[in-house]
């Protein structure tokens, strides 16, 4: 049944990415993509709108939502709190803050994803340098660093928006922090497709940590889990799936937060299969709501960080008014 479910949740994600593409300003039908999927090299307008515009945009957003979700998954396993975002570790914060500050100072377009994703990582060695006990992370210093840091950054993006005495420079940082694949082409899922790789590599290494996790820290132990090993390799892997995805859309907030749980009601706790669920749902996700964002206000576009809080703060309210042990 859970092979059927996974199955199932693959073909979800591959009709939603099929629907994405014909989602956009210029009407495209079904045929005309179909026909321009099959014959890449034929010219036309039709190849080059499907393959140099919409393409890499639903494969990125598919992308990012995957990778958002995987380490939400990751961060929601490690702490066991269900109401844990992979933005916890303040990645997002440290490379917006960076960004903000490169754009103020009038640093090149192309070099920002760079120092976004520099920004990030670094950042996230900082909060676990200060949620350090011992050789491991201890849960609550993480989380208390991961907020002081990120408000501390968010305070710095408020000065660059204040200093900025360009209003393109001030409307480029807004639409940095509220999310978009506008712009994006191969060149950027190019850029950040190492760390990806990466991060999928160590939460698949992560999955036996993950599940004996769900019994506690001791617990854990006494199964020979190496607790400490385990928590710094799934602080790993969250970060690079985090600063990764920020790199390529922004902050783009939710998914990280509410497709663990769809994922966990859908296929069970199990990280074996909890995982490949978090990627085909967050992709799914994540490419109909961009495509929902380039359409709902055509010829203009809805940043998909607004779409998305729009579902993601009830659903992350619903969350919050349950009980502890119906969160799980």
């Amino acid at each position: 049944m859970t092979t059927f479910r996974l199955a199932a949740l693959a073909v979800l994600a591959l009709l939603a990415c099929a629907a994405s593409l014909l989602a956009g300003g210029s009407f495209l039908d079904a045929g005309s993509v179909a026909r321009a999927l099959a014959h890449p090299q034929s010219g036309g307008d039709v190849a080059t709108i499907v393959w140099q515009l919409r393409m890499p945009r639903v494969v990125i957003a598919a992308t990012v939502g995957a990778a958002l979700s995987v380490a939400g998954a990751l961060m929601q396993g490690m702490l066991r709190n269900p109401l844990v975002d992979p933005y916890l570790t303040g990645v997002s914060a440290g490379a917006a803050a960076a960004i903000a500050l490169a754009i103020l100072a009038g640093i090149a377009a192309p070099v920002l994803p760079a120092l976004g994703f520099i920004a990030g990582v670094s950042t996230a060695l900082v909060v676990a340098a200060l949620a350090r006990r011992g050789s491991g992370l201890d849960a609550y210093r993480l989380i208390l660093a991961g907020v002081s840091i990120s408000a501390f950054f968010s305070a710095l993006i408020a000065f660059a928006i204040a200093r900025s005495t360009s209003l393109d420079a001030a409307q480029q940082i807004l639409a940095w922090l509220a999310g978009s694949m506008a712009g994006r082409g191969w060149s950027d899922l190019g850029f950040a497709l190492p760390y990806l790789i990466t991060g999928i590599a160590l939460s698949a290494v992560s999955i036996p940590a993950l599940n004996a996790l769900r019994i506690g820290d001791v617990r854990a132990r006494t199964v020979g889990l190496n607790v400490e090993r385990a928590q710094w390799i799934i602080l790993a892997s969250s970060a690079l799936l985090a600063a990764a995805s920020v790199t390529l859309a922004g902050m783009v907030g939710f998914i990280g937060l509410i497709v663990p749980h769809i994922a966990r009601r859908f296929v069970g706790s199990d990280a074996r299969v909890t995982l490949p669920a978090c990627v085909f749902l967050g992709a799914a996700l994540c490419s109909v709501a961009d495509a929902i964002a380039r359409s709902i206000v055509a010829p203009s576009e809805l940043p998909i960080g607004v779409l998305l809080a729009f579902i993601g703060v009830p659903a992350f309210l619903y969350l919050y008014s349950r009980s502890p042990e119906q969160r799980a």
